[in-house]
This record gives structure tokens, C-alpha cells and sequence, in this order.
């Protein structure tokens, strides 16, 4: 068997989550704040976590809180101190 050289991203999945991050940062720099059902919703966005880790990692100042939903289950909500003027 011989490996051939990747002509790309093979990895549809990394193209989607840059761009639910950009748009998950631009949200929350807009001073919105996200929970999963919202990210579902609004960004197609299943691993809300996954995209919070994301930014994270790069320097983001994400805070996590959480808040309990009028059905009674506790989850995170993420938002931002600083937000866009």
C-alpha cells in the first residue's frame, strides 16, 4: 500500500466548524449569550463545547455560567465581558 499525499482538506467537518466558530464569536462579541439550544438553532451548531474549546484555544476570553431553563435541566451559557462597540 503506498499513501498518497493529501490534495486538501479530506475533512468536511473542518471547513463547518471554522465557520460556526467565526459566527459563534461574532455573537458573542456582539454581547449575546449562547447556550446549546440556541447554538442548535441558529448556527446548525451540535458541539457547542467543542466550539467554545475551539476559541478558546485561540485566545478568546470566553466565560461559562450555569443557568437553569424554564424546564428545570441546568446548562452552560457562554458569553463574553468584553464586548464590540
Amino acid at each position: 500500500m503506498s499513501k498518497q499525499k493529501s490534495s486538501g482538506n479530506l475533512n468536511a467537518n473542518d471547513t463547518s466548524s471554522k465557520t460556526q466558530c467565526k459566527m459563534i464569536l461574532t455573537a458573542l462579541r456582539n454581547g449575546e449569550r449562547l447556550t446549546h439550544l440556541i447554538a442548535e438553532r441558529r448556527f446548525k451548531c451540535l458541539r457547542l463545547g467543542a466550539r467554545i474549546y475551539d476559541l478558546k484555544q485561540q485566545g478568546h476570553d470566553i466565560q461559562r455560567r450555569m443557568i437553569t431553563v424554564p424546564s428545570g435541566k441546568r446548562v452552560a451559557e457562554y458569553f463574553m465581558n468584553e464586548v464590540a462597540e
